[in-house]
């Protein structure tokens, strides 16, 4: 029996195999009007295409919790009741398909108010749907964005509460997975790392301020999202600095926290939060970070970073590396990589009746 396809259980539920899609911004959600941040036909034919493939898990892409908590104007919201209502029409042929529907819960922070990365992803003004960017120091993230607002420990909290709040609406929207969204230099991320944290009050200054946000966001997440149901977190296991950043021992270390506050899998990435740094890419790279968490804590792992074959992918998971992989590019290019795998694989995924010339 394959590793890759045996299924996986997390609280109450079971993923059919450990082939996952993660999110991915499309950048192609209404700016304006009353269907902003709503998904649209290209969300769901997007989705849609990797359910029948047979994608175990698929998580939607970021998606945030408050319109100024968007990375561009173009992204998705779970805001408001509209953008619930669009996401059951994906939610439901995903299940339909077998597939697990998920979905990563963001605030931007400082890299907030930005174009589309195909239009160059500089940030814009107000004379091109952009806004005032948070964050938890005035600290631009580089020369070519903003200084953000400094939030205050009232923004702090009504933020906790939006993230609350949309769990609440992904739950409704019928989601079966929440990930808070705790990488790439986004305002989780920026909370944690020192790089991005200058903060003096209670969360700013040592480890422990430092996490606070993002443990008080799981609270708060988790007292709303069903205990039957996993909560996943995605964190950047390093900003890639040799010093004055968050570092895989921070991460380690925040592991171990993040399952004691009712963390189920931690989903790790790097990097983003800190520019100009040099990440030494190549197949894998990242799944080393992934390891280490598992082995050192215990807790369920998904792996990501230039994973693009079966067999790669299937020793991931045999070596106990992973518990799972995450596939970005790959799935973009190859919206069926799980039913193609699994056939090489010789496991038994899912086809739809109507693909069965394909077997």
């Amino acid at each position: 029996m394959s590793a890759l396809f045996e299924p996986i259980t997390l609280r109450d539920l079971t993923i059919p195999n450990r082939v996952w899609m993660p999110p991915m911004c499309q950048y192609s959600a209404a700016p304006e009007g009353p269907s902003t941040g709503a998904a649209n036909d290209w969300h769901f034919a997007h989705y849609a295409a990797r359910a029948t493939g047979g994608t175990g898990l698929i998580v939607v892409e970021a998606t945030a919790v408050s319109p100024e908590g968007r990375i561009s104007p173009y992204d998705l919201g779970i805001w408001n009741d509209t953008q619930v209502e669009a996401f059951r029409r994906i939610t439901g042929f995903l299940r339909g398909q077998g597939t697990v529907p998920g979905i990563q819960l963001a605030h931007a922070g400082r890299k907030a108010s930005t174009d589309r990365t195909w239009t160059g992803g500089a940030p814009v003004g107000e004379d091109a749907y952009g806004w005032q960017p948070l964050a938890p120091s005035a600290l631009a993230f580089d020369e070519r964005h903003p200084v953000p607002t400094e939030l205050t420990v009232d923004g702090i909290r009504e933020i906790v509460g939006q993230f609350a709040d949309a769990a609440r609406r992904a739950l409704d929207a019928g989601f079966e997975i929440v990930e808070i969204h705790g990488a790439h230099g986004y305002l989780v991320n920026e909370f944690l790392s020192p790089h991005s944290n200058r903060r003096t009050d209670e969360y700013g200054g040592s480890y422990e301020n430092r996490v606070r946000f993002a443990l008080e966001v799981v609270d708060a997440v988790r007292t709303v999202w069903p205990e039957d149901k996993p909560l996943f977190f995605r964190v950047s296991a390093t900003d890639w600095l040799d010093e004055g950043g968050w570092s895989a021992d921070d991460t380690v270390r925040l592991a171990a926290r993040l399952q004691e506050h009712g963390v189920d899998l931690l989903d790790v990435s790097t990097g983003g939060n800190a520019s100009g740094v040099r990440i030494p890419v190549g197949p894998g790279y990242q799944v080393p970070f992934a390891a280490r968490v598992k082995a050192e804590t215990g807790l369920p792992v998904a792996a990501v970073g230039l994973i693009t074959d079966a067999e790669q992918a299937e020793k991931i998971v045999a070596n106990d590396e992973a518990d799972a992989v995450l596939l970005g590019r790959e799935l973009l290019r190859n919206p069926s990589f799980a039913r193609i795998s699994g056939r090489e694989l010789g496991a038994d995924v899912h086809v739809p009746e109507q693909y069965h010339r394909s077997v």
